[in-house]
């Protein structure tokens, strides 16, 4: 008897999970304390946060607390559960110690925190930072749900006190199927909750997947960062290749996109019968200004030989202008350290362009610091600057500083990892 295969190109976009519709956050609790009992109080002392009321549920045992932050209104969701950190997400951290990793392994129970964003979503995202980081002050981690993250709770509360909002990369995650023969699929998790699409690029390989990888991730914080709403198959300008060849990328549906890859062999329709098939896109190219206009797609392996020639992929202006925050807000960590003489650290000043009113972004190395201001030396020969050149000594304002890099025995510190440095 022979049965009919069945055809799986019918599959629809499904309603989004409940990770997607919120952002789901569980506290992993250090101790048996009854957290509900004293979280309100907890809320209460949060500066900048307001409760306009509360509920609980007996039946589902959540309590629901209605708060005001930043002139938006939230209802956030709150529950105890039993808990085991899947053996997933121990694999794949680096930046635990292996007795803190020993310790999560450990962890019985967790206080999950739900909450949808709102527009302003790195506002969101903070404010659910600092209602997990005061309610489990002692806890060693939160699992980002929604974005498949494990999160240490040190950058969790430097990232909740600091004045600076998270990095829109801080919102998701870009994570890789590889099969034996080599193919990659990238796809991330995270985005919906920011009320986007989540982004995927198929048919990739190990040979060219980091450039995949780049090109993913700065169109997710890109469209986190755009003030606008983006559109399937509009054109967004994302960076060069060599001579000045401008990457212009889009993204399709999965549901119709699949139709441009009718032999693929990672995640295709089969791959999605029970995940990776809600508000999902896939990434395409237009490749020149005639595609853009009549919506001409090209699949991202049409520049595979052009990605070893270092493609420069940009860094949105609202990415650039946080990085710069945050660098002077946590310069401090230069300052001690500077005062090692066996650190190396090297300092990025946005110097002029000549003739043109903007900024080329340049590595300098740190030789002095006398109060606030700072010498150094230029460690690369600048492109569109003439009266600049390697080697040359300048001495800097502190707010001339767009970034910078700790080199200590065992670490690379930048402003965005400084917890590491913390007991």
């Amino acid at each position: 008897m022979f049965f009919k295969k069945k055809d799986l190109t019918c599959l629809k976009m499904a309603p989004l999970n409940y990770w997607e519709e919120s952002s789901y956050f569980l506290v992993l609790l250090p101790n048996d304390e009854d957290i509900l009992t004293n979280l309100i109080p907890r809320v209460e002392s949060i500066k900048g946060v307001k409760i306009k009321g509360k509920r609980f549920e007996t039946d589902t045992g959540i309590l629901f607390l209605e708060l005001n932050y930043c002139n938006a209104d939230y209802e956030v969701g709150f529950y105890l559960s039993s808990f085991h950190l899947p053996e997933y997400y121990l694999r794949k951290t680096i930046f635990f110690k292996e007795e803190e990793l020993q310790k999560l392994a450990l962890c019985k129970r967790a206080l999950t925190i739900y909450m949808p964003f709102k527009n302003n979503v790195k506002e969101s995202y903070q404010l659910q930072l600092k209602l997990a980081v005061n309610i489990v002050p002692d806890s060693l981690a939160i699992m980002d749900e929604s974005s498949e993250r494990l999160i240490p709770m040190k950058w969790a509360k430097m990232t909740a006190d600091s004045k600076i909002l998270p990095s829109s990369h801080d919102l998701f995650t870009i994570q890789a199927v590889i099969t034996k023969n080599k193919e990659v699929w990238l796809h991330t998790h995270g985005l919906c909750r920011c009320h986007l699409t989540e982004l995927e690029i198929v048919e990739s390989h190990q040979k060219d997947y980091i450039n995949h990888y780049n090109l993913l991730n700065a169109l997710g914080s890109y469209l986190i960062d755009i003030d606008k709403q983006v559109n399937s198959y509009d054109g967004i300008y994302i960076g060069e290749m060599a001579k000045n060849k401008p990457i212009v990328v889009t993204f399709v549906p999965w549901d119709i996109a699949l139709k441009e890859y009718p032999k693929l062999s990672l995640g295709n329709y089969k791959d999605r019968i029970n995940g990776h098939n809600t508000n999902t896109s896939i990434i395409f190219l237009y490749l020149n200004r005639e595609d853009e206009i009549n919506k001409k797609i090209s699949k991202i392996s049409a520049y595979d030989a052009s990605w070893s020639d270092n493609p420069l992929i940009y860094v949105s202006d609202v990415e650039t202008k946080r990085m710069k925050d945050l660098a002077i807000e946590r310069f401090s960590y230069v300052r001690k350290y500077a005062q090692d003489k066996n650190t190396e650290i090297n300092i990025k000043i946005g110097l002029l362009v000549d003739k043109q009113d903007n900024y080329e972004h340049i590595w300098f190395k740190l030789l002095e610091i006398k109060g606030d201001k700072f010498k150094a030396e230029l460690l690369q020969e600048p492109y569109n600057i003439k009266d600049k050149h390697e080697g040359d000594i300048n001495w800097f304002n502190i707010e001339d500083i767009t970034d910078w890099i700790i080199y200590t025995n065992n670490l690379t510190i930048n402003p965005g990892n400084v917890y590491l440095l913390e007991d």
